[in-house]
């Protein structure tokens, strides 16, 4: 009876605004389900790059235990191709030395990349290896510094890895140490790793990278298998940023990891605790060693710091904060006034921050100077931990100023008998309107037009927190 009593008109609007709320609330919900699809995105896999490069000079036909070096070489380097096989994002490579020229005459240019990078390229390289006849001397340097040309053109998504195996020394007066440096130095490849064969060379390979001694075969297996462990495993890290009382609570800023020798930037981080409070949990290569900046205000930096491989690492840094909360007195003309930050007793600038705006700080104390007119210094406010510290300025007064010409003029602060140049007149306006803090004011003009210095105007003024003054200079 109810819904017979309605009348057509109403119940169509009822119709039209039940379809215009579903509508907006589909949009919504679409809006919502599309920016959580954005932010649940998983960061692209990293690909690793290892560039095999393998010793097959002469010496290489040495006896060692079960058979000669470099069959016993190319077999464990062929089974370890093998279980590489369903390794996701792996690209390989193969460089092989003292294998195309006959020893003697030396041959120092005798390195070439048998191989180049590619995907599922296994059994290419276990190929190669069959048909590799060792001859040659060993330009170790000379293979290094080609290696640098065999991995393809940086991206940020990836890693560079160089396993060098090998049963001797540089024999071509180069310096490996040298041609090491250089690759790092230039982000192009990591740190190497050396697997020394049949006897321990870790004196003349510690400056070119990470040495292991394979003193017999079972030990050279390995060692090759905790390189690639060392490869390929993720490994897992927390920069606990530590307050004033040494508790992990500071958060939500960003953290910048530097390759400590490259200077590259690695990754960036905006820091986060987890929904247990506690620092949230990153996942990075352990092949570097980095150098971490916080951008706080100041920033805060840490050196040197190195992973193990395969194990999780705690990261204290001492980043405790507070607040500074800058305010205006009552109502004010002031629209954009800024102030310059910067640590007690120290010139640089460390932030510009706005008026009626909140910044966190690093704890201690700070020097502040308010770009109004004239400029305020205010000295050693001190920040101190989860607190706000609030600074407030007097609401400036207006003055304007009204000239008979165009002119050349200056603002002055009266203090101290004494005056003080705060700002210069516009030359080719002949009405100002200027916010300025009170206090006792001069101004002195003369126009343009006259070029005789009796003509100099100066007048006194004072000015009030939200008063105007008028000051003709007639």
């Amino acid at each position: 009876m109810i819904l017979k009593a309605l009348n057509k008109p109403f119940i169509d609007n009822l119709k039209n605004l039940t379809v215009k709320y579903i509508l907006i609330f589909v949009l919504l919900f679409s809006n919502t389900f599309s920016f959580s699809q954005k932010t649940e995105k998983k960061q692209e896999p990293v690909t690793t790059r290892i560039l095999f490069i393998l010793d097959a000079s002469q010496s290489m036909y040495g006896r060692w235990q079960s058979n000669i070096k470099i069959v016993v070489a190319k077999n464990i380097l062929s089974n370890l191709l093998d279980s590489l096989k369903n390794v996701e994002n792996l690209e390989l490579a193969l460089r092989v030395f003292g294998h195309q020229k006959n020893y003697p005459p030396q041959d120092c240019d005798d390195t070439k990349l048998e191989v180049p990078f590619s995907k599922n390229n296994f059994d290419k390289i276990k190929h190669k290896l069959k048909i590799i006849v060792p001859k040659g001397t060993t330009p170790i340097t000379r293979s290094l510094e080609e290696a640098g040309n065999d991995f393809p053109p940086y991206y940020e998504n990836c890693r560079n890895i160089i396993i060098l195996i090998t049963d001797g020394i540089e024999e071509c007066g180069g310096d490996p140490c040298i041609a090491s440096h250089a690759l790092q130095k230039k982000g192009i490849s990591l740190k190497p790793f050396i697997i020394g064969i049949g006897r321990d060379f870790s004196e003349e390979f510690k400056c070119v990278g990470t040495y292991f001694n394979a003193s017999d075969e079972r030990s050279f297996k390995k060692i090759l298998n905790v390189v690639i462990s060392k490869v390929l495993n993720p490994t897992t890290a927390q920069v606990n940023l530590l307050d004033n009382y040494g508790n992990p609570t500071e958060t939500n800023v960003n953290m910048t990891f530097y390759d400590n020798l490259s200077g590259l930037v690695k990754y960036n981080f905006i820091h986060t605790l987890n929904n247990r409070g506690l620092p949230d949990t990153l996942v990075i290569d352990p092949l570097m060693t980095y150098d971490i900046v916080v951008h706080t205000i100041p920033c805060v930096r840490v050196d040197s710091i190195k992973l193990n491989p395969g194990k999780h690492k705690i990261i204290p840094i001492d980043a405790p904060q507070g607040s500074l909360k800058l305010k205006i007195k009552g109502k004010s003309a002031y629209k954009n006034l800024q102030c310059i930050v910067r640590q007690s007793g120290k010139m640089e600038t460390i932030n510009v921050q706005p008026f009626r705006q909140e910044e966190k700080y690093i704890v201690g104390e700070y020097d502040l100077e308010v770009l109004c007119l004239p400029r305020l210094i205010i000295k050693n406010i001190e920040i101190l931990q989860s607190h706000t510290t609030s600074v407030e300025i007097p609401s400036p007064g207006i003055a304007i100023i009204n000239k008979s010409a165009n002119g050349y003029g200056s603002l002055y602060l009266e203090k101290d008998n004494k005056l003080e140049l705060i700002y210069n007149l516009k030359v080719n306006s002949v009405h100002e309107t200027i916010a300025l803090q009170p206090g006792k004011y001069r101004v002195v003009f003369r126009p343009k037009e006259i070029s005789k210095t009796i003509y100099t105007v100066e007048k006194s003024f004072d000015v009030k927190s939200n008063s105007t003054i008028k000051v003709d200079l007639y």
